[in-house]
């Protein structure tokens, strides 16, 4: 698919083979996950799986992302140590009392912090397929972490690139 191009710059440069990526396809599909609570660390390895067996992708990139400013996706080991771990390592890193948020001094909706946790940890996660798998270590899960103050549906987008 690429080819090194004849250059005199310090850092190569390559040629695409438009005829390669040209066999290169892209499927969207989503899925909703509803919360309940303010730190909830959700398994959706499964939900993602499914997505990406409809989307018909045997081999590339599945980019995992949430819609939303106060939710994010990760990946951790899904086990009752972790899921309580994690969002209280991230508590002491944007708390949610203690601190003046700005966000909270204009909007008054509480949740300034859990913007914050959420811009920490990223909306967004990209996963290799192999044969139309997600390639994940064996202790490896992809969550979805709600950080918002009340329940929320979220709407997962998952893409995929490949052939």
């Amino acid at each position: 698919m690429f080819a090194r191009a004849p250059s005199s710059l310090k850092y190569p440069v390559f040629q695409i083979d438009a005829d390669a990526v040209m066999g290169a396809g892209v499927h969207t599909k989503e899925f909703q996950v509803k919360t309940t609570s303010e730190n909830q660390v959700v398994d959706i390895t499964k939900d993602v799986q499914r997505a990406v067996s409809a989307g018909g992708i045997s081999n590339g990139l599945a980019t995992v992302f949430v819609v939303g400013s106060t939710a994010a996706i990760t990946t951790i080991e899904y086990e009752p140590g972790l899921i309580s771990d994690f969002p209280a390592t991230l508590e002491r890193v944007a708390p949610k009392t203690g601190v003046e948020y700005e966000h909270q001094r204009r909007w008054h909706d509480g949740n300034g912090h859990s913007h914050v946790k959420a811009s920490l940890v990223g909306p967004s996660l990209s996963v290799p397929l192999v044969d139309g798998e997600l390639v994940l270590g064996e202790w490896q899960q992809i969550v979805l972490v709600e950080f918002d103050v009340r329940p929320r549906t979220r709407r997962v987008v998952v893409q995929m690139i490949g052939e």
